[in-house]
């Protein structure tokens, strides 16, 4: 996650969205002060090697968790996936209102398509296998940018539109650099067949219960875009 002071934005990171890479970009648009989370090492090695700033100033003061929000980190700091409940807690009330807060989203079959092979073992298990034992919070992002079931950002881009969404949103918050996204996270998935062919009967239903709100709130979207496969 990004907190900017300076284009007066927080970037909430979801999972399996290219949001390692969109975070890597955004980091060449903070200042000093700004809150930047940690990556893995190698995508720390690839934002290095763009010369843009690293994890800083995430750390928050220890305050014992009172609340039951699984979301909390007792170390006290922001970090990667943080949840829009987490984030306006401890940001306050004045910049959650003013700052432009946005994320982005992707079709629940092809994400978990993507999870699979990102978090599968080798030997990986037939995929309505592994979906039917992965956490809902792997295959879903649904909690991450809602609070109490309602949406809490202002604007939430589009996997499959994600140049033009990254595009709308420099627009908006006038940013003085052209972003370019760097490739991470990228070579795990070897099937780039169609989520209709890769995924059966199971699969399909264990992701339709999991990502039943999303669906629900994104689908005329998603089956605009489903009509051309992802290559």
């Amino acid at each position: 996650m990004i907190i900017n002071h300076k284009y007066k934005f927080i970037f909430i990171k979801t999972r399996k969205t290219a949001s390692t890479s969109m975070e890597i970009a955004l980091s060449q648009l903070c200042d000093a002060d700004d809150v930047i989370t940690p990556i893995v090492n190698e995508d720390e090695a690839i934002r290095r090697e763009f010369g843009f700033r690293g994890p800083q100033n995430y750390h928050l003061p220890l305050r014992s968790n009172q609340s039951g929000d699984p979301n909390r980190r007792e170390n006290g700091q922001f970090f990667n996936h943080a949840s829009a409940a987490f984030i306006r807690e401890h940001v306050g009330k004045e910049v959650w209102r003013k700052y432009f807060k946005f994320c982005f989203e992707r079709d629940p079959f092809d994400k978990a398509i993507s999870r699979y092979y990102w978090s599968a073992p080798e030997p990986r298990p037939e995929i309505s296998t592994y979906l039917d034992s992965a956490p809902s919070e792997l295959l879903s992002n649904w909690d991450l940018y809602t609070i109490d079931d309602q949406v809490a950002v202002d604007f939430i881009g589009r996997y499959e539109n994600l140049d033009e969404d990254l595009k709308r949103i420099a627009g908006k918050l006038g940013f003085s650099k052209e972003l370019k996204l760097p490739r991470a996270k990228g070579g795990y998935r070897k099937n780039r067949e169609h989520y209709s062919v890769i995924l059966n009967a199971q699969a399909r239903a264990r992701i339709e219960s999991v990502c039943a709100k999303e669906i629900k709130a994104f689908l005329t979207h998603w089956r605009e875009a489903d009509k051309t496969p992802n290559p």
